[in-house]
């Protein structure tokens, strides 16, 4: 079934949750990880990014067999550029920040792994066995960067997202935040 301007499909509702409470979860155990040194969580925070990215390119094609929901009424043309642009900076977002994790490790020589499956295997020294080798230093330094910086937009954006949200919940009192969460407008 494809959105309508009264309802949003099952299948938009589900991935736009799945995408954005994953993405979050993963954006706090980045901050954590980062901050505590927690290098037992890495496994599985690659692991789920590696997921997550399936799930996105599957929303993004969705999105566009499906196309871009209908506004419920017309906002004012910067309120709806605003939304526009957060939401691209989203969809770009939810594909560059797993895809620049997942190359910043492959190419550092960390390897990407799925849950006990070397999708990329470490590049482990064979002269010291504790020693991780690079695949290509700069490529991996470049990703790291873009990686850290996405981690800010997507959270900037994350709240703006949000905030608009409210915003068309509780000050517009339309049916935006309903439509979202599957009750048909």
């Amino acid at each position: 079934m494809k959105d309508t301007q009264e309802k949003l499909s099952t299948l938009t509702i589900a991935l736009h949750w799945l995408v954005a409470l994953t993405i979050i979860g993963l954006i706090a155990v980045g901050i954590y990880m980062e901050e505590n040194e927690a290098f037992s969580l890495y496994p599985i925070h690659k692991s789920v990014g590696v997921l997550i990215f399936s799930v996105v390119l599957v929303r993004i094609v969705w999105r566009l067999i499906n196309g871009w929901p209908e506004p419920l009424r017309e906002y004012e043309v910067w309120e709806h550029s605003l939304a526009k642009l957060v939401h691209w900076v989203l969809i770009i977002g939810t594909v560059a920040f797993p895809l620049s994790g997942m190359i910043m490790s492959g190419a550092g020589g960390y390897g990407i792994p799925l849950f006990g499956l070397e999708l990329v295997p470490m590049n482990v020294d064979p002269a010291n066995a504790e020693k991780i080798v690079p695949y290509n230093k700069d490529i991996a330094g470049i990703a790291h960067e873009i990686h850290v910086l996405l981690g800010d937009i997507m959270i900037v954006a994350i709240i703006l997202h949000v905030a608009g949200a409210l915003k068309h919940h509780i000050a517009d009192k339309d049916q935006t935040l309903r439509r979202m969460i599957g009750q048909q407008s």
